[in-house]
């Protein structure tokens, strides 16, 4: 905790702020330098637990990257989910360590459900990660979340709805296949009477339809 302090910098916290991030309990120590304290420690999972113990946000972002995937347990995702309080650590813990666990596909359909923002943001921010990071997924575990997202496309709150646009989309550049199957879900949510939902099918239609992403599915 003290070279997490000495690694902080208040232009860091400034930087966050500015970008949404709650920095009540930062440091303002930046990504590549927890990554690169990470990568020194190596998977601890005792540390992890006692990091996240602290309620810092730079402690709690190390737990993530630290911690032994293989230990982790349903009560902890739940707990640790339950703590999250910044788009950041959510990103930041689903898609470093909560998308490699044994319980990722369940979760991201229990969350996407959930009232609270970060929580049900956790969920579509899972269903984002499996689908860059999963490369032995079936095309089926995917199909299943389009109705998650139809479903969810009306809520209007910022990082919810960011985080549905970026499960549509990254489960439609995963493959051809899926790539149509977005399309379609994407143009049916933009006939949605919700400025979040079409908001999210625009955004989505214009990725997925792009010449680099169709190109790239195809050769």
């Amino acid at each position: 905790m003290a070279h997490l302090r000495n690694k902080g910098k208040k232009k860091n916290l400034v930087s966050m702020a500015k970008f949404g991030i709650n920095v009540e309990n930062a440091y303002g120590v930046s990504i590549p330098e927890l990554r690169r304290l990470a990568r020194n420690i190596g998977p601890h999972h005792r540390l992890a637990f006692d990091l996240w113990r602290t309620k810092i946000h730079e402690a709690r972002i190390l737990a993530a990257f630290i911690e032994d995937y293989k230990l982790v347990t349903e009560r902890q995702m739940e707990e640790w989910v339950h703590d999250f309080d910044s788009w950041d650590m959510c990103d930041s813990v689903c898609g470093s360590l909560f998308d490699k666990t044994e319980f990722a596909n369940k979760k991201a359909m229990e969350w996407s459900s959930r009232k609270e923002e970060y929580v049900k943001r956790a969920g579509f921010v899972l269903m984002a990660c499996l689908a860059a990071h999963n490369k032995h997924a079936s095309r089926s575990t995917f199909e299943k979340f389009f109705p998650v997202i139809v479903r969810e496309c009306r809520d209007e709150r910022n990082f919810v709805k960011k985080a549905v646009n970026w499960a549509l989309r990254q489960i439609g550049k995963r493959s051809l296949s899926l790539n149509r199957e977005a399309i379609l879900i994407a143009q049916d949510i933009a006939k949605i009477d919700s400025p979040s939902a079409k908001w999210i099918a625009s955004n989505a239609l214009h990725e997925l339809e792009s010449e680099a992403v169709q190109k790239r599915l195809t050769e």
